[in-house]
């Protein structure tokens, strides 16, 4: 298989094996008109296995989403066919608009122009509330 480098763009390295698709809607890399490499099960000494995606244009990345669906991303800069810039990520303290609230009596149910915000509960289990109406929600791992 031969996936050609990039000369300017974001390469996010590291995903976890079979996450790229999640990365993928939750990021809506379907709406750019650039091309857009999604490599799964690449084979990785670190990992086992791990996903990639290649993005052939110079873009800003939501780094709240990508530190949501796996904090262990790695996020690396193209600029002129070289890395200019390598971002670690964490799991973000604060999600807006990125899940949604599930409890029928939430005031997001009700009144759907409001931000849906959940904040960061309890990190080692990856699980975040609702800042209305405390609802909990796990990060599925």
């Amino acid at each position: 298989m031969n996936i050609d480098s990039i000369q300017d763009g974001v390469v996010l390295d590291h995903i976890k094996a079979g996450k790229s698709m999640d990365i993928y809607k939750y990021l809506h890399l379907d709406q750019l008109d650039c091309s857009v490499a999604i490599i799964k099960n690449v084979r990785s000494g670190r990992m086992g296995k791990k996903d990639i995606i290649k993005i052939d244009s110079p873009m800003e990345v939501d780094l709240d989403v990508l530190g949501y669906v796996d904090p262990d991303i790695t996020v690396n800069v193209i600029r002129n066919g070289a890395r200019v810039e390598k971002k670690h990520l964490e799991l973000p303290l604060k999600l807006v608009n990125i899940i949604h609230c599930k409890n029928p009596r939430c005031i997001t149910a009700v009144e759907p122009q409001l931000d849906a915000i959940f904040l960061l509960s309890d990190p080692e289990k990856h699980t975040y509330r609702c800042a209305y109406c405390d609802a909990e929600k796990k990060r599925k791992i």
